[in-house]
């Protein structure tokens, strides 16, 4: 699942990025609400963590946003405050769950789980490239003689190469990808997880083509 995490402290981001990679989820992380705004309206997530104290817009805007022009995306909201009105505020503008800053990680995760399974529960949507199946709720490779064992990291390289739909994807996406955006991590760890994945997805009819200073690009060759 492709989690957006819109949260201006970076300690917390940090936190919530770590937590939700160790489940196995592929971060996007934002720290500004105008940027979130934008990235909202065409990115393909599944689940929103938001904070409301956003530099730019604040949360309750970003959010009310969304329900306005249908986005129905599972979001938690979180706040430093813990009044009773705002968390009301934060319900009625479309939030499906709050939590209060600060919270155990635990907690945070016991909601991520639950809002997860509205994903999950939904009607699977699969996709198919080459002699391979994604299904994009398990977030599951399945070739003609089964289920595909293929490490978190590289499923989430794949799923980003599949949603270009035959485009280029640079290293710095791919990267974000993998560890959510201005993580301390160099360019080159794109290059290995690539690299493992084109020799799995060879047999099943699947390309990854390199374009130097570019980026990656997925395809079918059959």
């Amino acid at each position: 699942m492709r989690v957006v995490v819109i949260e201006d402290n970076l300690s917390v981001a940090k936190g919530i990025a770590y937590n939700l990679q160790d489940a196995g989820h592929a971060i996007d992380l934002i720290q500004d609400g105008d940027e979130a705004d934008a990235y909202l309206r065409s990115d393909d997530s599944d689940l929103i963590v938001l904070d409301i104290n956003l530099p730019g817009k604040d949360g309750l805007e970003i959010l009310r946003g969304m329900r306005a022009r249908g986005d129905m995306r599972p979001v938690l909201l979180l706040t430093a405050r813990a009044e009773t009105n705002d968390k009301v505020r934060g319900l009625d503008a479309g939030a499906d769950d709050y939590l209060s800053k600060p919270f155990e990680m635990q907690e945070f995760a016991a909601r991520i789980r639950a809002l997860s399974r509205r994903v999950t529960d939904t009607p699977k949507v699969q996709t198919r490239i080459g002699s391979l199946v994604f299904d994009i709720g398990a977030r599951m490779i399945t070739a003609p003689g089964g289920p595909l064992a293929i490490p978190r990291r590289e499923i989430a390289v794949f799923e980003r190469l599949l949603q270009a739909s035959g485009r280029l994807v640079s290293k710095q996406v791919l990267l974000d990808s993998l560890y959510g955006t201005g993580a301390d991590v160099d360019e080159p760890v794109v290059e290995v997880y690539v690299s493992r994945l084109r020799k799995r997805l060879a047999p099943f009819g699947v390309s990854i083509i390199v374009s130097r200073g570019l980026g990656y690009m997925m395809q079918a060759t059959e």
